[in-house]
C-alpha cells in the first residue's frame, strides 16, 4: 500500500521553490543528483525501486541512457525526470502535497530563444498527481523561471570576479561558455559548444574497443573521470587515464578558439567536467578555479527563484 502523507506543518500557504539542473547525463537539484534516464512501462515493472507512476503508466527512473537533445521539449522524458527531481525534494522535507514554483535552466546561447518554450513544458499541467518509490504525491505549479545555465552557478559568487573572467561550465552534453568582466556578465560573449563529459566517453569506450576488444561499463570509466583512477588492470586505467587528458586538451583548444588566455585573465570552471580538469590537466590554482558540486547550478537556480519571488512578496520556503 502506497505511503500517503500530509503538510500540516503551517507551510501550507508558502511555495515550495524546486530548483532542477535538467542535464543531459545526471537531473540536479539542490540535494540530489540522479541519472539522465527514463524507460516507460504499460505494465508495473518486476522491479520496483526508482518506479513513477503517472497517469497509469509505469516509468523506471534512471534506467536507459537520454541520447543529446538540442531541444528539451521534443518527449515526455524531461518532465517525467521533473515529477521525479520534485518528489526526491519534497520527500526530504517530509511533505507530499504542496504548491511548488520550478526554478530551472538552460545552456547560455539557448535561454533567450527556448525559455518561454521551455517555461510551458514544465508548467503544462495546473496540478498533478503521480506515486514515486511507493509514496503518493499532490503538486500544484504555481510557476516557473528559467535561469542561465552557467551563470547560475556563480551568481552567488560574483563579488570574485574582478578583473577579466572566463566562465566555462562543463556539463555532459554541452559545454557553456561566458565572459564576466568586473562582476558584469557579457550576453554578446556567450557561447555553447557540443564537446560535453558524454564526448570524452564516447571516445574512451572507442578507444577500449581499439586498443582491447573490451567495452567497459561506464560506471567504471565515470569513477576514473572523478577520481582518477578506479579497480581496474593498469592498462585499461592507462587508457582511459591518455583519453581523458587529450579530452581536456581539446577543452582547452576550444577556450582559446574564445580568446582565453590565462596570463590576461582567471577561468572559473563549474559543472560535472570539471573534475576532469582538476584530475587530467596541470593548472595554476590561482588563475583557474574549480567548483566540482554538481549541485551547484541547481543552488543558484534557487538562490536566484526565491530572490524573485520574496521581492515580489510570495512567501516561500
Amino acid at each position: 500500500m502506497k505511503e500517503t502523507m500530509n503538510n500540516n506543518f503551517g507551510t501550507e500557504e508558502k511555495v515550495l521553490v524546486t530548483a532542477i539542473d535538467h542535464g543531459f547525463g545526471n537531473m540536479k537539484t539542490v540535494n540530489t543528483c540522479f541519472k539522465t534516464g527514463v524507460v516507460a512501462y504499460d505494465s508495473e515493472p518486476t522491479f520496483k525501486n526508482n518506479l513513477l507512476i503517472y497517469q497509469g503508466r509505469y516509468f523506471k527512473i534512471g534506467e536507459g541512457h537520454k541520447e543529446f537533445i538540442a531541444d528539451k521539449i521534443q518527449d515526455e522524458d524531461y518532465y517525467i525526470l521533473t515529477l521525479a527531481a520534485i518528489a526526491r525534494e519534497m520527500n526530504i522535507r517530509k511533505v507530499y502535497s504542496a504548491k511548488v514554483h520550478i526554478a530551472a535552466g538552460l545552456p547560455l546561447t539557448w535561454v533567450r530563444e527556448q525559455r518561454e518554450s521551455f517555461r510551458k513544458y514544465l508548467l503544462q499541467n495546473e496540478a498533478v498527481d503521480f506515486s514515486y518509490n511507493g509514496k503518493d504525491y499532490h503538486v500544484q505549479f504555481v510557476g516557473a523561471d528559467v535561469f542561465p545555465q552557467g551563470f547560475a552557478a556563480v551568481a552567488n559568487r560574483l563579488g570574485e570576479f574582478s578583473g577579466v573572467n572566463m566562465l566555462a561550465d562543463i556539463g555532459n552534453g554541452t559545454m557553456n561558455v561566458m565572459y564576466i568582466n568586473d562582476r558584469m556578465p557579457q550576453e554578446q560573449k556567450c557561447y555553447t559548444e557540443k564537446f560535453g563529459v558524454n564526448q570524452c566517453m564516447l571516445a574512451v569506450k572507442e578507444n577500449l574497443m581499439k586498443q582491447f576488444g573490451v567495452a567497459a561499463d561506464e560506471s567504471v570509466i565515470e569513477r576514473v573521470f572523478r577520481f582518477g583512477t578506479a579497480e581496474i588492470s593498469e592498462r585499461f586505467l592507462a587508457s582511459i587515464r591518455q583519453t581523458a587528458t587529450a579530452y581536456v586538451q581539446g577543452i582547452f583548444r576550444k577556450l582559446r578558439e574564445h580568446e582565453y588566455n590565462p596570463e590576461l585573465m582567471r577561468l572559473f570552471v563549474v559543472g560535472g567536467g570539471a573534475c576532469l580538469i582538476r584530475n587530467f590537466s596541470e593548472y595554476d590554482p590561482k588563475r583557474v578555479i574549480i567548483n566540482d558540486d554538481v549541485c551547484a547550478a541547481a543552488k543558484g537556480y534557487e538562490t536566484m527563484a526565491k530572490r524573485k519571488l520574496t521581492k515580489a512578496g510570495i512567501a516561500v520556503w
